[in-house]
């Protein structure tokens, strides 16, 4: 007998979440607790568990983000499950994992307007069940570097573009640290924030970076600052678990360009994960087929390829409807004011 809980023994689902080949930083209580403490963030925690045996089968964890307070927070909630739900390689994987989506269509169905599975590596033998459950997939590319060897040889696979940038940014005095005291924290939002300002991408509250800094730092969480001439000029976040650095959060101060500094921060942590981890995940370069202008700076660092796509299930169609109406008038309202 299967049963699905949203309360795992902690300890199991940590173990169970580590010991999977598929396993993430994504995926583990110590993230949801993260979600938990950021504003207008909520996870949603299952697993399936054998009740014979108290033997946890699958974990899925998924976290509601709403854009918007309020009333309009519903009708901007989407949910995401990074890294995608994990479950036992045997002949009862699919079993299991059918009832564990069952489980979450219902509950997300009453907190989001539509969920989106963003894969981490190759889920095409289980795409036919996905789509037979509502989930249409979709291509999108994302650059693997591979540190499990020297760092000459990471470098001398960077473009020749890039190491210039690299060089440069040396020369010009730019220092890279790794942020200790957690009164930075805000120093470091401001720069994101301007970066996803300018490319007018929503940026989550500061209460995450917060949160990720308190329970994850440094073990399973860095965040870097770039400086130069005692001015903070640069930041970026990545999340350490198993073998794996993730791409997190970045930013650049747009006065300050001309100093190279998003080549200079991925190149430090480059640098530090050469040799103590196997693969640095660029978090994401887009769809194949459409221009994304950060895609050409991620792929000129050499790494490889990959088109793990992601799934996503509409849950409220109505509402996403007059969601998306809603989201086209806000923009032009916001046109409206910024012109005035």
């Amino acid at each position: 007998m299967i049963e699905i809980t949203d309360s795992p023994n902690i300890k199991q689902w940590s173990e169970f979440v580590y010991n999977h080949p598929q396993g993430t930083i994504f995926q583990t209580p110590e993230m949801a607790e993260v979600y938990k403490r950021t504003k207008n963030y909520e996870p949603i925690s299952l697993a399936a568990i054998d009740s014979n045996t108290g033997e946890i089968l699958a974990v899925l964890q998924a976290v509601v983000i709403k854009e918007m307070d309020g009333i309009l927070g519903s009708f901007s909630a989407r949910s995401v499950i990074q890294g995608g739900p994990i479950f036992i390689e045997d002949e009862n994987g699919i079993k299991v994992l059918k009832l564990l989506m069952e489980h979450y269509n219902k509950v997300a169905q009453k907190k989001a307007l539509y969920t989106q599975i963003r894969d981490m590596w190759d889920t095409s033998s289980i795409t036919g069940f996905f789509n037979g459950t509502g989930y249409e997939y979709e291509e999108r590319l994302n650059f693997l570097i591979d540190l499990n060897r020297p760092e000459e040889e990471i470098w001398r696979d960077i473009h020749k573009s890039r190491r210039k940038g690299i060089n440069r940014s040396t020369n010009k005095g730019v220092v890279i640290e790794e942020l200790c005291d957690k009164e930075l924290i805000p120093i470091f939002y401001d720069i994101v924030d301007e970066t996803y300002k300018n490319v007018k991408v929503p940026v989550a509250d500061i209460s995450l970076m917060e949160s990720a800094f308190e329970l994850l730092s440094p073990k399973m969480a860095t965040f870097y600052l770039a400086r130069c001439d005692g001015k903070y000029v640069g930041a970026r976040a990545v999340l350490k678990y198993k073998e794996l650095i993730y791409d997190w959060y970045a930013g650049a101060s747009s006065d300050h360009l001309s100093l190279y500094v998003n080549e200079a921060l991925v190149w430090h942590i480059l640098k530090e994960g050469a040799n103590g981890f196997a693969t640095f995940d660029f978090g994401g370069a887009g769809k194949p087929n459409e221009e994304y202008g950060v895609r050409e700076f991620k792929r000129r660092f050499g790494g490889k390829t990959v088109n793990f796509g992601r799934y996503k299930k509409v849950h409220s169609p109505a509402k996403m409807k007059i969601a998306e109406k809603g989201f086209e008038m806000h923009k032009k309202l916001q046109k409206m004011r910024s012109n005035h």
